[in-house]
């Protein structure tokens, strides 16, 4: 889904970049150099945004429901409520696939895949065609 909806991940300069023309980066609000954040943009692609942050809560009720979250995830959520913490996992969960495409790595949970949440975040790479898979 992320290269049907997505142009070349060449075109942005880093995963942030990447999140925020997703979507999911906080608004700026910033004035005399005083930082004040508010809700994400909302700007980007709605679908591929809904299946990130859809994913994202789906990892966080798996956690909270005896699953083994990752410390990052544990501390999130000790400090945001379950719905910001789904958007920042779907934020990190974006970054980490524009990575991943940039690169053309492959991500295999018994080769070291990088954890998301309590599960793994697997993207394999063939002939152009990404496909992204949270186990």
């Amino acid at each position: 889904m992320l290269t049907m909806k997505t142009p070349e991940p060449e075109l942005f300069r880093s995963g942030r970049q990447f999140a925020a023309w997703i979507g999911l980066t906080p608004k700026d609000h910033s004035t005399a150099g005083k930082v004040r954040l508010g809700g994400i943009t909302r700007a980007g692609d709605e679908g591929l945004r809904s299946v990130l942050v859809v994913g994202a809560t789906t990892v966080i009720q798996h956690a909270q429901r005896g699953g083994r979250p990752s410390p990052w995830l544990t501390q999130l959520l000790k400090r945001k409520s379950p719905k910001l913490a789904a958007v920042a996992l779907a934020n990190k969960t974006a970054r980490i696939a524009w990575k991943l495409m940039v690169t053309g790595e492959k991500l295999r949970r018994k080769s070291g895949a990088r954890r998301v949440g309590s599960r793994s975040l697997e993207i394999s790479q063939t002939r152009g065609a990404t496909a992204t898979v949270l186990s």
